[in-house]
């Protein structure tokens, strides 16, 4: 079964790895890739959204004698992340409670 991967979600997904260091964005692509089923095009929006939003910065770099875009997250960013975070741990446990047959009325 194949869950769907809210806008919020995909945001804190991009959120986390750029947490763990700066990113140009066919590699935070593929990484997200390795884990959830998604293309590029669904990924480059959400970049140009963030940033516009202040939870991205930008800056290009040379590599091989071109230019890549690399992602970096603001404090702003690490705000929202956190905000994520916290709401994902939420969110799973009152799943999990449900699934595991622990709500009653």
């Amino acid at each position: 079964m194949i869950f769907q991967l809210t806008t919020p979600l995909l945001d804190g997904c991009v959120l986390a790895i750029l947490d763990q260091g700066d990113a140009y964005g066919y590699s935070l692509t593929q990484r997200i890739k390795g884990e959830i089923d998604i293309s590029e095009s669904t990924l480059y929006p959400v970049l140009r959204r963030l940033q516009k939003e202040g939870c991205l910065a930008v800056y290009d770099q040379q590599f091989q004698g071109r230019n890549r875009r690399y992602y970096t997250i603001t404090q702003k960013g690490q705000e929202l992340l956190k905000d994520c975070r916290q709401s994902w741990t939420e969110y799973t446990h009152r799943v999990e409670n449900i699934l595991s047959g622990g709500a009653k009325e």
